[in-house]
Order: structure tokens, then sequence, then C-alpha cells
């Protein structure tokens, strides 16, 4: 029998912290608009900053890690965050909420650059990342149901990232002090494995994230503008919305290795394309409510197989963070982006050239998911088929446990070979003492 697989919750807990203020950003935004002497382009612009300064720190700290320790950076990371956001929700002075949602944003990307190191050591990261995606998913949707009721002010949602660090820092006891390092990792401290597959995944990565915060960022527009709907109308669309998205994580979970990466990143990559394209394009309830709740549905899916891609290329998590932070810089992009194409070309126009290009960048993360990946077995999958010499194999050479890819068909035959030798005469008797008896 086999140990049940667990979740590593407090990896978990730090992976909503960390991720939890980009997925508030729509509302963060309108919020310092609405609530503080700032224009719709300068509130998108601190939203930005916050953003830039939650990818600067996966750049800084993708490689130290180990050094400093991840219970030390995790709990430095929500720290920051707490005082960063709690600082911004207490202050109407906008120096001050600017600086605030900085430092705040240095603290989140702190937060998941430890989760996502920790999360690329685990047996299973897809398990893991699935978990994360799906709390902080629905931390987001309650978050999105709760705060209109509690009044308007820009600090509700900030206030709700802070507390949020302060929830998780009871659990960082629980993380490892640093990261185990396997015995591949220490031969190859300096150098970063599958370099030429990690860069092209990272550029996917900011194309892909700035085509999905393009959408997000002018979503309420198009429901208001071009398919004529209130703004009550528009709120449940985007609830429901992300009640799919929890739907969407607890697919990716269920289905796990069994397609593989290829499939769920190329294939589904397509279908956000055309999901963009019809939700940009929407006139009516019908076609908005539709294109973005299967956008949504979608989207946290194809998420979670490229963060267990990344993942996969480095055991000890370096790709994943960097991978991470070229998303950050694709999202902080994004609302910008959106806003001068529908500015210029119209909503449709913007659609469709964001559709084209998510097309053209799924080639690329489909080759390196090809590449790099194979199909992944579940573990203890080798054992099941009695391969013992390779279980031994990866634990000498430092491979990680469930991520052994398989290559072809799931069972390769035994094929005899037979080998021409001289025969070795028989013997045909022997005494007690050994000698022969002719």
């Amino acid at each position: 029998m086999f140990a049940p697989r667990t979740t590593p919750w407090p990896l978990v807990a730090l992976f909503t912290a960390g991720y939890l203020a980009p997925y508030l950003l729509p509302t963060t935004v309108g919020r310092l608009d609405s609530d503080l002497p700032l224009s719709a382009t300068q509130a998108g612009a601190v939203g930005s900053a916050l953003l830039l300064s939650s990818a600067a720190a996966g750049f800084v700290l993708a490689s130290r890690v180990e050094r400093i320790g991840a219970r030390t950076l995790a709990r430095l990371g929500l720290a920051l965050a707490l005082l960063g956001y709690g600082g911004a929700a207490l202050s109407t002075a906008v120096p001050a909420v600017v600086a605030g949602a900085i430092v705040g944003g240095f603290g989140s990307g702190t937060a998941t650059t430890v989760a996502a190191t920790l999360i690329a050591g685990q047996k299973d990261p897809h398990r893991a990342s699935t978990a994360g995606l799906l709390t902080v998913s629905a931390l987001a949707g309650a978050v999105y149901l709760t705060v209109p009721h509690l009044g308007p002010g820009h600090g509700l949602p900030l206030a709700a990232i802070a507390l949020t660090a302060l929830a998780v820092w009871p659990l960082t006891g629980r993380l490892p002090a640093g990261v185990p390092a396997t015995p591949t990792a220490r031969h190859d401290k300096a150098r970063l494995p599958h370099a030429r597959s990690g860069l092209l995944l990272a550029a996917a990565m900011v194309c892909w994230s700035l085509a999905q915060n393009s959408l997000w960022g002018v979503s309420g527009r198009i429901g208001l503008e071009q398919a004529h709907l209130g703004e009550a109308t528009v709120g449940v669309v985007f609830a429901v919305a992300l009640g799919a998205g929890l739907t969407g994580v607890l697919a990716a979970g269920a289905l796990g290795a069994r397609l593989g990466r290829a499939i769920p990143i190329g294939g589904g990559t397509v279908l956000i394309a055309v999901c963009i394209a019809l939700s940009a394009s929407a006139t009516d309830l019908g076609s908005f409510a539709a294109g973005e709740i299967a956008w949504n549905t979608l989207y946290p899916v194809v998420l979670s197989y490229l963060i267990g891609l990344a993942a996969s290329l480095d055991p000890r998590g370096r790709w994943a963070v960097l991978v991470g932070s070229a998303s950050s810089l694709g999202t902080a992009a994004g609302p910008l982006t959106g806003s001068v194409l529908s500015a210029q070309a119209g909503f449709p126009v913007m659609g469709a050239v964001l559709g084209a290009g998510l097309l053209v960048i799924a080639l690329p993360m489909t080759a390196v998911a090809l590449h790099t990946g194979g199909r992944p077995l579940l573990p203890g999958a080798i054992r099941r088929r009695g391969g013992h010499p390779a279980a031994l194999v990866a634990a000498a050479t430092g491979t990680p446990s469930g991520a052994i890819p398989e290559i072809g068909a799931p069972e390769q035959p035994v094929v005899e070979i037979p080998v021409e030798t001289p025969a070795v005469p028989a013997q045909r008797a022997y005494d007690k003492a050994g000698s022969e008896v002719y």
C-alpha cells in the first residue's frame, strides 16, 4: 500500500497570500479611481506599479531562497504585505497609498517566490499549484461578493490582502527553514537547466498574461458600453465567472497528469483565444456572459499546467519563480494594452488581436511542454509497474519523484535477444568434497 498524497496546506496558504493582490486588481484600481483624486489612467498606473514591484521581487530573489531560508523569506514577504497594504488602506494621501502599494507588491512577490520554489520541490507540483489556485480563487470570489456591501472606500480590498497576510503568518512555522537541495542541484548550483526552454516559456508567459489581463482590464467597459448592461448585471456575470473559475481549478486537479501538459496548455490556450474574441465582440447579455464565464473557466486550468511546467524545468524552483515573474510583467502591462487597443480600434478588434496573439504563442508553449515534460507518471506508477530499478536510478540521480517522464507507450515490452555462446560442458556428479566422479 502507498501513503496517500497529502496537500501541503501551509504552502498553499502562502501561495494564496502572494497571489491575492493580482486577483483583486480590478476592484483595487476601481476604488482608487473613485475614492482618491486619481484619474482612471493614474489608478491603473498604481496597479501596474504594484504588479511590477511584485515581479521585481521574483527576479531579485529567484536564486536566493536557499541562501536566505524559505521560512525567513516568507515571513519577510508577509510582513511587507501587511505593512504596505495596511498602510495604504489606512491612508488617504496619494503618495502614501502609492508607496504602500509598491511595498505591499514587493511583499506579495516575495511570498509568491517562496511558494513557487517550494512547489517545485513537491512530489506532485501540479497538485499543490491547483490547490493554491483553488484557494485564491475562492477567497477572491468571497471578497468580490463581500466588499461592495461594506461601503465605499479604497481601503477595503487593500485591507483584505493585508489581513490575509496576517492570517497566514502563523502557518509559516510549518515551512522548512531552507529548501532541500537535490543531488543534481548541488552539482549545478550556478547553471539553470533547460535554459532555452525556460527562456522561451518566460517570454511566452509575458505575452500570455498580457492578453489575459488586457481583456480583464476592460471587461467592465465592454459590458457597460458595448453590451449595454447595467452595473449590477455586469457584477453578477463576474461573480458567476469567478465561480466557474473554481470549477475549472477543480477540473484541473481531477484531470492531473492524465493528458500530460502539452494538450491542456496548447489546446486550452486556443480555446481561451476564442473566448477572448467572443467576449470582446459581445453586444448582449448572452454573448458577454458566455465569453466571460468560459474564459474564467479555462484560464486557471491552463495556468495551473503552466506553473507545473515551469516547476518541472528546475527542481530548485528557479524557473518557476522567473516564469511567474515574467507573467507578472505581462499582467502589469495588460490593462494599459487593453485600454490603448480598445480606444484606437474598438473592443472587437482588440479581441481579435489578442486572440491571434494567443494562437501564435500557443505553439512555443506547447513545444516546451512536449520537449521537456513528456507524459509524467503519477507518484507510485513506476513501482506498480514493477520498475524498482528505475525508481532506484531516479533516487540516485536526484530526479524528483512523480516527475519521471514516460516516453512513448505506457508499457514497453521486454524483448529477449538470443546470444550465441559456447555451451558449458555438463558435469555429471559431485561427491561431498566437491571432487568430480567419473
